[in-house]
């Protein structure tokens, strides 16, 4: 290997220690806040421009069935609901409850950008977006939504994808640690479901979340 490219692999793993080591701190503040009982309900953190139903979101704000999260450029947000747990990127729109019975939340509809969720055992939810409906059943799941297909990674659990234009393709996943990335796509492609790799999201980022309603992921952690 040339000199040049050591340092460029040098740089990569310093970068990539440097943002484990971001995440782990986030982690253990998280933590501190939750034992000492002083982490407010709703929004745990927001990081640039984030608005719910048009205004500037807040920390400790509640998320309720039927708002709506816009998150800009670069922005981030970290809610709790009931027992579940969601990180939003930048660039995003959710519809947090686009149908709720009797106050209790199961679907929520995305129509762009990326989310990392959380989900408790044994209720049934759903995340929609242009291309594919995904029912879950308690797991962790990423999701990255844009107008001709969706990434979809169950990282454990079980999960049902469905493309919207094709539901008789429908496939059940079921993984331990990330095993079944899909791609899931809208009319006019040859597949309608397409494996895919891990991209854009940690095992830290799940634990953090699964931290904020008192559980850990079922397995160890490890850096991508």
């Amino acid at each position: 290997m040339s000199k040049s490219g050591a340092k460029a692999g040098r740089r990569r793993l310093l970068r990539a220690a440097a943002s484990a080591a971001m995440a782990a701190a986030g982690i253990l503040k998280l933590r501190a806040a939750l034992a000492a009982g002083t982490l407010p309900p709703g929004i745990a953190q927001i990081k640039g421009d984030v608005r719910i139903n048009g205004k500037p979101a807040e920390r400790g704000q509640r998320v309720n069935p039927g708002d709506v999260i816009i998150t800009g450029k670069g922005a981030e947000l970290v809610f709790v609901a009931e027992k579940d747990a969601f990180l939003v990127r930048g660039n995003s729109r959710v519809e947090y409850g686009a149908l709720a019975v009797k106050g209790v939340v199961n679907t929520l509809r995305m129509l762009t950008g990326a989310l990392l969720s959380v989900f408790e055992s044994g209720r049934r939810k759903e995340i929609q977006t242009v291309t594919a409906t995904i029912g879950i059943r308690g797991t962790g799941i990423y999701v990255e939504a844009e107008v001709r297909r969706t990434y979809a990674c169950t990282c454990y659990g079980e999960a049902v994808l469905t493309p919207v234009d094709e539901p008789q393709s429908a496939e059940t996943v079921r993984t331990k640690q990330h095993d079944q990335p899909r791609f899931i796509y809208g009319k006019g492609m040859p597949r309608m479901l397409e494996a895919a790799r891990v991209v854009n999201h940690t095992d830290l980022e799940l634990q953090m979340l699964e931290a904020l309603v008192g559980r850990k992921p079922p397995f160890a952690p490890r850096l991508y």
